[in-house]
């Protein structure tokens, strides 16, 4: 039994040293800001591969220069009661998790026992924590982790902080990140300027914004982007913004 326990033993450590890694690197983020994130490197490889000239754009924004309409349509889109929870809405993920069961059990049945895909029930930090570290594969193993980077975050950074990252590290159009370069992309202008409609119209592509920035990335039954963004305005004024630390 004792050659059984070394590579557990081994499987462990390394897992152990991988949280230590992330959880090095999140503190490192109280005051500096992140590079790039794991989808951006990703995303980059798939678009430019080894061509030093590339399409992607980002611009670190600071937290006091994007404008509050664009800060309460995201949340509004996204996660609502961002500033309350402690990372993750049981609720939410209770309901993914049923939908996901009753989905894998159609596929399972038809015979499609290969792709079997996760579902939804993420708040902000849970998609910070994926876009950051993790890779696009769904799976229970990555879920997981994913919970775990999210723990870490929450513990370590402050609501504020993680949103402000969170704004300018995701995807907001094809080789698109970042309300920096978004605003730019859409319209030309500041995140500082963005008004309450452009906010809207921003915040509703979050779900799938490369079908919003590129036909050809929409199929049949893709989001409804007009809906989304009056739904969205509708519900811009009910939500708070913490205010952010000074440094």
């Amino acid at each position: 039994m004792r050659w059984l326990l070394y590579p557990v033993k081994c499987l462990l450590a390394g897992f152990v040293a991988m949280q230590i890694f992330f959880a090095l690197q999140i503190a490192l983020w109280i005051g500096l800001d992140p590079s790039s994130t794991a989808f951006q490197r990703a995303e980059r490889w798939r678009l430019c591969s080894w061509h030093w000239s590339c399409s992607v754009q980002s611009r670190w924004v600071s937290y006091d220069k994007i404008s509050n309409n664009l800060k309460r349509a995201v949340l509004v889109s996204e996660d609502d009661i961002f500033f309350q929870h402690s990372g993750v809405r049981v609720e939410d993920m209770q309901k993914a998790w049923q939908k996901n069961q009753q989905q894998n059990q159609q596929k399972t049945q038809a015979g499609n026992k290969s792709k079997i895909a996760l579902r939804g029930g993420s708040t902000i930090t849970q998609q910070l924590a994926k876009n950051l570290f993790l890779s696009s594969e769904q799976n229970y193993f990555r879920k997981g982790q994913e919970l775990i980077i999210t723990g870490l975050l929450e513990l370590t950074l402050s609501k504020q902080r993680m949103y402000e990252i969170y704004l300018n590290s995701v995807e907001w159009g094809e080789g698109i990140f970042g309300v920096g370069a978004a605003s730019q992309h859409y319209y030309a202008t500041s995140p500082a300027a963005l008004d309450r409609n452009q906010s809207a119209a921003l915040a509703s592509a979050l779900p799938a914004p490369k079908c919003f920035d590129k036909q050809q990335y929409c199929r049949r039954g893709s989001i409804n982007y007009s809906a989304r963004q009056e739904f969205i305005l509708e519900g811009m004024d009910r939500v708070a913004l913490a205010p952010y630390p000074k440094k």
